[in-house]
């Protein structure tokens, strides 16, 4: 499966009405929740705070890229979230977060979400690929970017 087929216009959002990073997460985990990717909302969040707890996946310039493993995951599948406000995600550039990409997989995935990981992660270094993100209206805009 591809990075960018881990996406659906369901699950993304230019307005996260979130104020903190817990929200944030809640959020983006709700999205999934109620496209029907995940069973169990609260056993993602676990599974995605206890990442967390290892290292903040606020990468800085402004991206936070939060993951879990579970087995309350149905497929893998990507939540995109834009907080125009900026959220502190006690990133590594102690900047605030704008652009959340909330990555889901099952249990017994492979290493699929660390290749998603790689490849936004690769994308999201070019300044005009995050400000393309940042100012796109629409799904498809928002998509160009992964394909």
């Amino acid at each position: 499966m591809s990075t960018k087929d881990m996406f659906s216009k369901e699950r993304v959002t230019f307005n996260l009405k979130a104020k903190t990073k817990e929200e944030a997460i809640n959020e983006l985990i709700e999205i999934l929740y109620n496209d029907g990717k995940v069973t169990d909302k609260e056993e993602l969040k676990r599974a995605v705070l206890k990442r967390e707890e290892e290292f903040s996946t606020g990468i800085g310039m402004g991206i936070a890229i939060p993951h879990g493993k579970c087995s309350a995951v149905k497929e893998a599948a990507i939540t995109f979230g834009l907080s125009k406000e900026g959220i502190d995600y006690q990133s590594m550039d102690d900047k605030p977060a704008h652009l959340f990409f909330l990555i889901a997989v099952p249990e017994e995935s492979s290493d699929i979400h660390l290749k998603a990981l790689s490849e936004i992660s690769r994308k999201l270094m070019h300044t005009e690929v995050r400000e393309k993100i940042k100012n796109a209206q629409s799904f498809e805009e928002f998509i160009t970017v992964f394909e």
